[in-house]
């Protein structure tokens, strides 16, 4: 199995060198970027089966490099994880809005950054080969290309956000708590006060509901979770 290659963006050359010598340990390839700028050539010129970026840095935001990311087909699906040092949380609900995977504040320990990096290469990887496809009307769960379809067109989802799908969606009908999902998402290790789940949601929301026209899919039980309507509730 190839080793996979991360880069790092961030602008502390003393917590650059300790993190990646860390990862190194941990069996990971690290490339290391100072600034944005740098960051975009790596990424030009190499690629990378994660991404750790933060948010503040000596040329921009993090949180516009993501954005160029996303919007870009090559690197669409490349799993990141964001670092910030900032306390508010609408700044890790807009990361997390506009396509990061996930996040950890600063300071954080090694241990945790190396299993966060684990969890988020695991999601990305490949199923074992398989042909099952959930069906909805206009929507299409291919379960083993890992990938969404409306009208026979990819739906722009993360990896982490695929998943979430998956696991409403082999749920019909059923109402799932964040907890329950949590659970089902073995390897993601969010504090269970993180709300990232509710973003990831409204997310899904708008790639599958694209038309108002159309019957919600997704629907949310107040106090309660979330509920994957049966195709008979959305046709009727």
């Amino acid at each position: 199995m190839a080793t996979a290659r991360l880069l790092l963006i961030d602008d502390d050359s003393r917590l650059t060198a300790m993190v990646g010598d860390y990862l190194r340990r941990g069996g990971y390839e690290v490339d290391a970027a100072g600034s944005l700028a740098a960051g975009r050539e790596r990424l030009k010129s190499a690629s990378y089966d994660a991404l750790l970026l933060d948010l503040m840095l000596p040329d921009g935001d993090g949180l516009d490099l993501t954005r160029e990311l996303r919007a870009d087909a090559r690197t669409r699906r490349l799993p990141l994880l964001m670092l910030t040092a900032r306390g508010e949380p609408m700044d890790r609900i807009v990361g997390l809005e506009i396509g990061a995977d996930d996040y950890l504040p600063k300071p954080f320990e090694p241990r945790e950054l190396l299993a966060r990096v684990k969890a988020l290469l695991r999601r990305a990887a490949p199923e074992p080969a398989g042909d099952e496809v959930l069906r909805f009307g206009r929507l299409e769960i291919d379960l083993g290309a890992r990938q969404a379809r409306l009208d026979g067109a990819s739906c722009d989802l993360t990896s982490h956000q695929f998943d979430l799908l998956t696991v409403l969606a082999q749920s019909p009908g059923r109402v799932l708590s964040r907890d329950q999902i949590m659970d089902t998402l073995k390897g993601h290790p969010l504090e269970a006060f993180d709300r990232s789940i509710d973003v990831h949601i409204s997310r899904i929301r708008a790639v599958i509901e694209d038309d108002p026209k159309t019957p919600k899919r997704v629907l949310t039980v107040r106090g309660a979770g979330y509920v994957f309507a049966r195709k008979q509730d959305v046709e009727a």
